[in-house]
């Protein structure tokens, strides 16, 4: 049986912008991720950190789907498609390759985006701003297992309960990624790098919530995760940013399975 996701038509943009994709973590949600995959085309793709999660504690979640995801980008990258990797705190090491290539993408830290209407956006993951205490690596990897434990927990009790809504671990979850965040100043402080160095945008992830939004001067845009928001950023060819969400479609629909929709900003 061919794949409805294989024959719908994909939506065209001029960018994407994809954040902590998290491959390798237990809250990754890779069956979503590649069905976003197959609904959309770009002339240029930016993965904005935290895509690969090569320090998550314990055990490896990987699958066929993580191959996929990472076979399609790669597969893009070949085919003409320009694919740049902005290394995050969750695959900091990457950061360390010497050069300018990481496989068949290109590598950097950081860079300018100039969109289609001419508006100049700072892209990078975030964290380069994160108060000093956060930027520690015991910091991110207590964060790690804390994710991980609760995930592994909320996991198991909805194996016993599997029509259990929202749970006391999910927002507990939340919490933890809320409090790594603590006084952070995480926003205001990418708005000024983005003043400082000639910007009228910075486009990041790394907080897990997606935004869409003027603070100050700036425009202020976050990719999301797909952890948890399952959301990521797109330029239209006349320059406008938009925020879209993958949502499984509530009617059984095939041909329109992981239909993609706008976030409200």
């Amino acid at each position: 049986m061919l794949d409805a996701s294989a024959t719908r038509p994909r939506r065209r943009y001029r960018s994407l912008f994809l954040s902590d994709l998290h491959l390798g973590a237990r809250g990754c949600r890779a069956a979503e991720i590649l069905d976003f995959l197959t609904g959309v085309d770009a002339e240029t793709i930016y993965l904005v950190g935290d895509i690969l999660d090569v320090w998550h504690p314990g055990k490896l979640h990987w699958g066929a789907a993580q191959d996929a995801i990472w076979s399609d980008l790669s597969a893009r990258a070949r085919s003409g498609t320009r694919v740049v990797y902005l290394p995050g705190n969750h695959d900091a090491p990457l950061r360390e390759i010497e050069g300018d290539r990481y496989e068949c993408f290109e590598l950097t830290d950081s860079l300018t985006h100039i969109a289609a209407d001419g508006t100049r956006y700072l892209v990078l993951h975030g964290d380069q701003v994160d108060a000093r205490i956060f930027r520690f690596h015991f910091m991110t990897r207590i964060g790690s297992r804390l994710d991980a434990a609760l995930r592994c927990v909320d996991h198991a009790l909805r194996g016993l309960r599997p029509s259990a809504k929202r749970g006391i671990f999910e927002w507990a979850i939340c919490g933890v990624n809320a409090l790594m965040m603590v006084g952070n100043g995480f926003e205001k402080r990418l708005a000024t790098m983005a003043i400082t160095t000639g910007h009228e945008g910075v486009i990041c992830g790394h907080f897990h919530k997606a935004a869409l939004r003027q603070s100050g001067p700036i425009t202020y845009a976050n990719c999301g995760d797909w952890v948890d928001s399952r959301t990521a950023l797109v330029e239209t060819f006349d320059g406008a940013l938009q925020l879209v969400e993958w949502r499984a479609e509530v009617e059984a629909v095939p041909a329109r399975q992981g239909l993609m929709g706008e976030v409200e900003a």
